[in-house]
């Protein structure tokens, strides 16, 4: 079974632990930023065991992702703490784990953990590929960190 890949990284940003926890942890139906739709299973509160689809682009009103679109799974929830994703697309798994921790006055400490595990290709394909789907891990990491302040800056007022 080929090894898993895992790749992190830390930012402070200046905002509260709550703001910054429902920029990034609570499943909004369509994301400006990274323009991408959440389709949420059932009407409940989020939490851990929560399933959704995810697609890219905007859904119009009453549109049904299409079938075979990546299905995801909150997997662990610690509210304004602590949020872990899995994501399930046919050749591989993206576990997203999101930490948020008080940085001062105001502000909040996140650090975002990116693994992927390949599902498909023997293991020597995946020892060659290794390097190259770290630095791709690694590089997605960097992007969502450099994110941060933009999904924050994106939530409605109060």
């Amino acid at each position: 079974m080929p090894q898993p890949v895992t790749a992190s990284g830390t930012r402070e940003v200046p905002y509260d632990r709550g703001r910054v926890w429902k920029a990034l942890a609570v499943l909004a139906p369509y994301c400006a930023v990274c323009d991408v739709s959440y389709v949420v299973d059932g009407a409940g509160a989020l939490g851990r065991g929560t399933r959704f689809v995810c697609v890219p682009g905007r859904l119009a009103d009453g549109e049904e992702p299409k079938a075979g679109a990546p299905q995801g799974e909150i997997v662990e929830w610690e509210p304004r703490r602590r949020v872990t994703t899995r994501l399930e697309l046919t050749p591989e798994t993206w576990t997203t784990r999101i930490e948020l921790d008080d940085a001062g006055a105001g502000a909040t400490r996140v650090t975002i953990a990116v693994t992927h595990e390949a599902r498909t290709g023997g293991r020597l394909v995946q020892r060659l590929l290794r390097r190259s789907v770290l630095q791709m891990v690694q590089r997605t990491v960097d992007g969502e960190l450099d994110k941060l302040s933009q999904h924050v800056e994106h939530l409605p007022e109060g």
